[in-house]
């Protein structure tokens, strides 16, 4: 059973009818999944909820798969919320430093949220050939859920995209392909391949599904968090799919009256080489034009233009956040740092946030006693790390004064 009404034009308002497929709206802009508040509601309980264990499927009555049957799971886990005590005593803070790691989802990544649930409501459509852009992470979420689907994927990734993520896409049973230029110009060629191929786009908010997957981070986090909000949340964004999906997220719960009107400032974090969202928001403007010459390591924030750019400024100006970007330098720094402190490996876009967070505490954006949640939005195995080149050979004397 699903709760679903309708769908609806993120911009215009236009509704769209439930239970068809779904890419933009006539405008061009991201559809948005309605549902009848006052039903779902009435369907489950808090005390019901935390019963279940499947994941993030155990927010069922807020998704949108009618069957069942067509949910496509790999085991989802409720992802942990990690305090960072060292961090905290040694920034001086008397607030909360949390990370919700979300690297130990099925393929290491937030990824499996959006990708699962699209995955789903094309098994539910009836779609035999999906196909994205990625820088990676949502590459191998889509070849993953869609081989458990039985679905052919088709995806096209950036030239220097790390070898471990695509050879991570092959494996799963993606059709792999290196594009020798960004993801939005990989972007081109799966809107071109649309009628020349005939498989479906599942580009970020291109399809209205993905963002509903993404909501579950929101629910899960109001959760654990005994329905009460965080003073702020660090999100690492490039196409913003999750940063929109829980604001919209805690609207609903609001509505159906699991928590108050309390929101957490939402925080979009990108690198300085890529920020076309922090500059429009800091030019007061709701559109990001493309950002030329995009690079940063932090792949997953490499993104040079967003579909769902002013979905991502007006949740951010609602929730009185901010956006902010940070030094290539920072991110790795951050890192290196948190890694030794805490004993946590953070992916870079990840560290990303930390560094925002420390940027912010600085420049008075965030209080000492703020609570936050920082999103680590990726296993930091995937990464390459720093090499190790100190040995002892076995054969000679050790000298232990050295350890």
């Amino acid at each position: 059973m699903t709760h679903v009404t309708h769908l609806e034009c993120s911009y215009t308002g236009e509704r769209y009818e439930a239970g068809k497929v779904h890419g933009l709206s006539e405008t061009g802009k991201p559809l948005l999944v309605r549902y009848d508040l006052e039903s779902l509601a009435n369907s489950i309980t808090k005390d019901e909820l935390a019963a279940r264990t499947e994941g993030f499927w155990r927010y069922r009555e807020f998704l949108p798969v009618t069957n069942a049957g067509n949910r496509v799971s790999l085991g989802e886990v409720v992802t942990p919320l990690i305090r960072m005590p060292h961090t905290k005593k040694s920034l001086g803070v008397s607030g909360e430093i949390i990370v919700k790691d979300e690297g130990r989802l099925p393929t290491g990544s937030f990824k499996a949220r959006g990708l699962a649930l699209a995955v789903s409501m094309a098994k539910e459509f009836g779609l035999d050939h999906l196909a994205m852009p990625t820088n990676g992470n949502a590459g191998a979420a889509m070849a993953a859920y869609a081989s458990a689907a039985g679905i052919k994927t088709t995806i096209f990734c950036p030239d220097d995209t790390p070898a471990v993520n695509v050879e991570e896409i092959a494996l799963q049973g993606g059709d792999v392909y290196r594009v020798n230029g960004l993801i939005n110009d990989c972007g081109k060629i799966v809107a071109e391949g649309k009628e020349k191929a005939g498989w479906f786009d599942v580009s970020t908010l291109k399809e209205p599904y993905r963002i509903e997957g993404k909501k579950t981070m929101g629910l899960e986090l109001a959760e654990q968090m005994g329905w009460e909000l965080p003073d702020a949340i660090f999100y690492p964004t490039g196409g913003g799919t999750g940063l929109i999906g829980m604001w919209k997220a805690f609207d609903e719960l609001e509505k159906i009256g699991w928590i108050g009107s309390k929101r957490p400032k939402m925080i979009a974090v990108q690198a300085t080489g890529c920020a076309p969202i922090v500059k429009a928001w800091e030019q007061g403007e709701e559109h990001a034009p493309l950002w030329e010459g995009a690079w940063t390591a932090a792949a997953g924030i490499r993104v040079p233009v967003a579909v769902g750019d002013f979905l991502i400024i007006r949740a951010v100006n609602e929730s009185d956040g901010f956006c902010v970007a940070v030094d290539e330098g920072k991110i790795f720094d951050a890192r290196d740092r948190i890694a030794w402190e805490e004993g946590l490996l953070l992916c870079p876009e990840g560290a990303a946030t930390y560094a925002a967070y420390e940027q912010s505490l600085a420049d008075g954006k965030i209080s000492n006693d703020a609570r936050v949640v920082l999103f680590n939005c990726a296993t930091g195995l995937k990464y390459s790390m720093p090499s190790v080149t100190k040995a002892v050979d076995r054969t000679k004397t050790v000298d232990y004064s050295q350890f």
